[in-house]
């Protein structure tokens, strides 16, 4: 017990400094759900696809339902279906092995569909690239809206992209 407390005693905090408070894109959250219920009459439903990723993507897109971000007082929210998904929101390279279940959840998911592709390794195939494994990059099994490059993203670029797709889609 005693080693061990002069171990932490010795080493310190090993942990790296909280990020200033950035409320900036907080400004227009009216704007955001307007915008986003203009485009849908309703709340952004999202289906999150694992194609064969590290689950780093993961832990930012989980971070984005803490009550910082508050995605739910947004009018976004994620579902357990695509068919009751106006959004795919898609990591990882896609492992063959998830190719065809990629395109039906993209198949089942309703116009005005969206999709966005989160990671280096969605948008490029990252370090897996191509090969007999893997598909490499989400767009080339479907159709891309809007990628967001990151090994892995912040929270923040992953909102920012999933608002962008809804913009670019706007009428």
């Amino acid at each position: 017990m005693l080693l061990l407390a002069r171990q932490i005693l010795r080493a310190g905090l090993c942990t790296e400094k909280a990020p200033e408070a950035n409320d900036d894109w907080r400004v227009g959250g009216e704007r955001i759900q307007d915008g986003i219920l203009r485009l849908l009459g309703r709340a952004l439903a999202i289906r999150q696809v694992d194609a064969g990723s590290c689950n780093g993507c993961e832990l930012e897109i989980h971070a984005l339902n803490n009550p910082y971000y508050n995605l739910e007082g947004r009018g976004i929210r994620f579902v357990a279906s695509p068919r009751h998904a106006d959004m795919l929101l898609v990591t990882g390279p896609v492992a063959a092995n998830m190719k065809i279940a990629l395109q039906r959840a993209y198949e089942a998911t309703p116009e005005p569909k969206l999709v966005v592709a989160v990671g280096d390794c969605g948008c490029t195939g990252g370090i897996f690239g191509e090969s007999y494994a893997s598909c490499g990059r989400v767009s080339n099994v479907i159709p891309v809206d809007v990628a967001v490059p990151g090994c892995p993203p912040p929270p923040l670029e992953i909102l920012r992209g999933i608002l962008g797709a809804v913009a670019a889609k706007r009428p």
